[in-house]
């Protein structure tokens, strides 16, 4: 990647609305980033605070700092300031790159930000920081623009640190190589298999890496589903990655499909692939990822369609993944594309996902989450083994919670949210033969209403749908309040 990008080139890169960014744009901002976070002292194994907006600047000062052996610690805007200041307090960088809408939502800009969930400390006064981009009134310094020689680290190393979890008393990072990085940006590109000079539709560094390094251009998508099938029909892209819920917003918004669309960070269920395959798409892959495994395991619409046992079906493991059952039955992963520890524990070959699972083979079935579990008449209920079948026709999401009952007892709610269109009174009657089956684990009473989300990958949040089925109001947290 670092080689094939070179100024002078006009072959198109990035695509984001009418603007196009090419192939040496990109190559001129890495080297003039890495120039500049060279002058400012910065060497292998230091690190690097980035809080920037996906795009070009984004994507280049990563390339930048790859190239120097320094490591990115990647800053979330949605974790609140505490947790966030406890976080940078563990990575400890020597340098905070923001652009000026984040350090906007740390500054004037904070009491709109909060509405929409986001909020950071105040970066300036954690780390030295400087900004990339169009600086705004009371913005930190310019990351001053450099064209000297800036030397390129071809050793192994940290390359990222993803924060996943952790209280402020006990922040929790992802830690990957920058070997472990290139296994699994390879394993991607096997799976999407990235064809020179067609473009690739996706907004995340997993999906833009493997299809540039390929020669092929990556349009950033639209967020309206108006403009998203604008920009699908215009490009007509090989391949496509959208989150399951913007994916469900898009084919509620009518979007058409076309060529291969890939689908992960949350769960994907069967019902929502074989809605994007009717809406044009030729193939529609769930992907099984993980922070730390990125990507294990993924299934096509027609092999998950014709699952009916139990489980949700995520595929088989890709090639170089290693699985196996700890005691209690949590999946365990090794192999290509695990990092390498917890910052500030020691290496791993093994790493837990929290998930309930049984192997056959090669092929991966969840049960859900180890914490999900209820418990109901000293029985053990998986939700995830079930969630999948009450994903019936005209049911966007669906949940099993459980709900207190006394004695330590659980009462199963299904929470179920219909697509739009769709009436309570048919999903109702789709759902009497999946809820029959499910036996033991049936649910106590069926809820109609929206399902939580929360965080990045806009999870259903099952201790706010817990909260709804038990009829107390859930409110988010205010920034600053420690859970």
């Amino acid at each position: 990647m670092l080689a094939d990008l070179r100024p002078g080139d006009d072959t198109p890169a990035l695509i984001r609305g009418r603007r196009v960014v090419s192939r040496g744009d990109l190559a001129e901002l890495r080297d003039r980033y890495a120039a500049a976070l060279h002058a400012r002292g910065l060497r292998p194994g230091d690190t690097l605070g980035l809080a920037v907006r996906p795009g070009p600047r984004a994507l280049t000062v990563v390339l930048a700092a790859y190239r120097l052996g320094v490591r990115v610690a990647v800053l979330d805007p949605t974790a609140g300031p505490d947790v966030l200041t406890a976080r940078l307090a563990v990575a400890r960088p020597n340098l905070i790159v923001a652009d000026a809408a984040a350090q906007a939502v740390a500054g004037w800009a904070a009491p709109l930000a909060r509405r929409a969930g986001l909020a950071l400390p105040d970066l300036a006064a954690l780390a030295p920081t400087v900004t990339v981009g169009r600086r705004l009134p009371g913005s930190a310094p310019a990351l001053p623009p450099a064209t000297g020689p800036a030397p390129t680290y071809d050793g192994d190393g940290d390359a990222v640190i993803i924060f996943t979890s952790g209280t402020t008393s006990s922040p929790r990072a992802v830690v990957h190589t920058r070997s472990g990085l290139g296994t699994g940006l390879r394993a991607v590109s096997e799976l999407v298999r990235p064809r020179p000079g067609v473009p690739v539709l996706g907004g995340t560094f997993f999906v833009m890496l493997p299809s540039l390094a390929a020669g092929a251009p990556v349009a950033l998508p639209a967020r309206r589903p108006r403009n998203l099938a604008r920009q699908i029909a215009t490009l007509r892209p090989q391949a496509t990655y959208l989150t399951p819920p913007q994916l469900r917003a898009a084919l509620d918004g009518g979007v058409p499909f076309t060529g291969r669309v890939y689908s992960g960070s949350a769960p994907v269920s069967a019902n929502l692939l074989n809605r994007v395959r009717a809406a044009g798409a030729d193939e529609a892959w769930g992907v099984y990822a993980l922070t730390e495994v990125f990507p294990a395991a993924a299934v096509e619409s027609r092999e998950k369609s014709e699952f009916d046992d139990p489980g949700d079906l995520v595929g088989d493991l890709l090639p170089g993944v290693r699985a196996r059952l700890a005691e209690g039955g949590e999946l365990l992963l090794a192999g290509a594309g695990v990092c390498d520890r917890y910052l500030g524990a020691e290496p791993h070959e093994w790493v837990g996902t929290g998930d309930i699972a049984r192997l056959s083979g090669r092929r991966v079935v969840l049960g859900g989450r180890c914490k999900d579990m209820i418990l109901r008449r000293a029985e053990n209920i998986y939700p995830g083994l079930y969630e999948p079948a009450l994903h019936v026709p005209g049911v966007a999401l669906a949940v099993l919670v459980g709900v207190p009952a006394g004695d330590g007892d659980e009462k199963v709610v299904a929470v179920i949210e219909t697509a739009p269109g769709a009436s309570e009174a048919s999903v109702r009657a789709a759902l009497r033969e999946p809820l029959r089956r499910m036996g033991a684990a049936a649910p106590d009473r069926v809820l109609f209403a929206a399902v939580p989300l929360a965080g990045r990958s806009r999870k259903p949040d099952r201790g706010a749908a817990a909260l709804l089925a038990a009829g107390i109001p859930h409110q988010r947290k205010p920034f600053g309040v420690r859970a």
